[in-house]
């Protein structure tokens, strides 16, 4: 994980670079950032430069100084790595970023919006880098935003400890400040569709709406309260951290005995963020092995250290109610208020790893008490634009279809997609790198669309 440097430190650590002939950190790294350019800027002091090198191919430097999982992507194919002394790229790339924003460095000038209008509808990680690669590329760009203020999943999905939201603020203030207008509370399908853009005269529109349905468990007992799903979750967390909702809005309690189900990323961030919110015990359950686990290995490790614990090859099979609680425990007492409705155990059905690697039921099942339980088995898109939208085209499980050229079209014309609600759940910069290839395939339509016209207008 990244760490806090020093200017010292930073310069320091940035010496120790061997400025490779062939970088293979920069080909570890998903958007091909320049990194050993701005390491070696930094290692000179040129820290203005450095920040000029990485705002070439990133639009959100101190976002991705912090989240991005550099122990599997760049710092894992630095050389020096091999010898167990690689260079803290994230923590470089980090510092850079927060030292030009303390002294008010703008790497970028202003678009000159003569190139072409686009519409981004969706501010989450490939909203925001189509805009400023966009603007950049002197397009006039409005973000589209259905919630109060933008940032998306990194404003509202990844948690304080994690991200800081004035980090996210302002990143989002740099790109308006090239620039980028956002509009926000503008629901797509609701407040506008695409077809209403097209006719305010947009050359051409992405979606970058991610995957806001989260997925639950078809199970019995589903109905009863305190099963949240982790996104929700999250985000009421950080409405309550910012003061615009109540505590017990969050829906989990001092004292709460917590389960977590799933075992990515967001199942960590909620297992660590309830930890933070006062829960008595925190179980991550999984219906894999512990060497199976998708989350990054560094946010595993932070779970554990935080005293989340696994319960692993166990796979949630119904929710208990108070009265089936009591009824297992041949406790007898008349029925109270909240016995139905209230969740008090997660009942699991044991797994076994076969030698072959198939996992069976086997092992029985056992009932886990809990006050509360909180989803992270996946997301999927929310049909707002398809549904309103002729000739955007889906596959089975409602992920956008786009084609190759232009990179990133749909098949509606005009109209491009990438991030989640293409590829589904990803890394922040996996978004970044598929965005930033879409921004291309939008300059060359815009282009050869106005081209096409000057030639009819001959």
């Amino acid at each position: 994980m990244s760490r806090s440097m020093t200017t010292a430190e930073a310069i320091q650590e940035a010496r120790r670079c061997l400025n490779c002939t062939r970088p293979t950190c920069r080909t570890g790294c998903p958007i091909e950032n320049n990194i050993p350019e701005f390491i070696r800027a930094l290692s000179e002091g040129n820290i203005g430069t450095a920040y000029e090198l990485i705002s070439e191919r990133s639009n959100l430097p101190a976002i991705c100084g912090r989240v991005c999982p550099h122990e599997r992507q760049c710092e894992a194919n630095c050389v020096l790595t091999k010898k167990q002394c690689g260079i803290e790229i994230g923590s470089l790339e980090m510092f850079v970023a927060d030292f030009a924003h303390e002294n008010d460095l703008k790497p970028a000038h202003p678009s000159s919006k003569m190139r072409g209008k686009v519409a981004v509808i969706g501010s989450g990680p490939a909203g925001l880098t189509v805009a400023g690669d966009l603007a950049k590329m002197d397009f006039d760009v409005t973000i589209f935003e259905a919630q109060s203020e933008p940032g998306g999943v990194l404003l509202f999905g990844i948690p304080e400890f994690r991200l800081q939201k004035d980090v996210v603020r302002r990143e989002i203030t740099e790109l308006r400040n090239i620039g980028v207008e956002i509009k926000t509370n503008q629901l797509a399908g609701v407040d506008f569709t695409v077809d209403d853009l097209f006719a305010q005269g947009y050359d051409a529109i992405f979606m970058g709406t991610g995957t806001a349905l989260p997925r639950t468990l078809d199970i019995p007992g589903k109905e009863l309260n305190s099963i949240l799903t982790a996104t929700y979750f999250l985000r009421m967390v950080v409405l309550a951290n910012e003061g615009k909702l109540d505590a017990s809005e969050t829906l989990l309690h001092t004292g709460d005995n917590v389960i977590v189900v799933g075992a990515g990323n967001v199942a960590m961030d909620a297992a660590r963020t309830a930890v933070r919110r006062g829960a008595k015990n925190v179980t991550v359950v999984y219906h894999k092995s512990d060497t199976e686990v998708s989350a990054f290995p560094s946010e595993y490790e932070a779970a554990i250290a935080e005293g989340v614990q696994f319960k692993f090859l166990s796979q949630p099979i119904a929710y208990f109610n108070k009265k089936q609680m009591r009824a297992l425990k041949n406790i007898r007492r008349p029925a109270a208020p909240g016995d139905e409705t209230e969740l008090a155990g997660l009942l699991v059905q044991n797994i076994t790893k076969t030698d072959e690697g198939n996992f069976v039921a086997e092992g029985g099942q056992e009932v886990l008490p809990c006050n509360c339980v909180i989803l992270a088995v996946g997301q999927r898109p929310a049909a707002r634009i398809v549904s309103t939208t002729k000739g955007i085209q889906v596959d089975e499980r409602g992920f956008v279809i786009t084609r190759e050229r232009p990179y990133g079209m749909t098949t509606r014309a005009g109209v491009f997609s990438s991030g989640d609600v293409v590829h589904g759940p990803a890394t922040v910069v996996l978004a970044m790198k598929e965005s930033k290839k879409v921004a291309g395939g939008i300059a060359q339509y815009i282009d050869a669309k106005k081209l096409l016209a000057d030639c009819n207008l001959e």
